[in-house]
């Protein structure tokens, strides 16, 4: 079966008032708790029923860092660190750090356990 964009996607996609992030999951951190994968996912797919300002546009697997990506759209001004802080309550101690990824320059958001490099 084919992918069909939503409606909602299709609008926000045309919307100049949109930006992308990225939020990743470290290789070490989605090996000791094998859950968070599945976990954020669905976080993030009723979060995206929750608020219209977000969509979740696809997953992938970083292979040179070993880190699983979730690609989002989000309206411009949307407090992505709010989604994220919300987020943390499920997943066990972990921290995130900020910063441009080099080959797109968006922003990402990188959980990790919270004793990690």
């Amino acid at each position: 079966m084919g992918y069909w964009p939503t409606p909602k996607a299709l609008q926000m996609a045309s919307d100049e008032s949109t930006e992308h992030v990225e939020l990743a999951v470290s290789y070490r951190f989605a090996q000791e708790h094998g859950w968070v994968v599945n976990a954020i996912t669905g976080f993030l797919s009723a979060y995206y029923m929750e608020d219209p300002r977000f969509h979740l546009t696809r997953r992938y697997d970083e292979l040179d860092t070993g880190r699983i990506v979730w690609l989002c759209q989000i309206e411009a001004g949307m407090p992505m660190k709010r989604l994220i802080k919300r987020l943390l309550l499920d997943l066990p101690q972990s921290r995130v750090t900020e910063g441009r990824h080099g080959l797109n320059g968006l922003t990402r958001y990188v959980i990790d356990a919270a004793g990690e490099n």
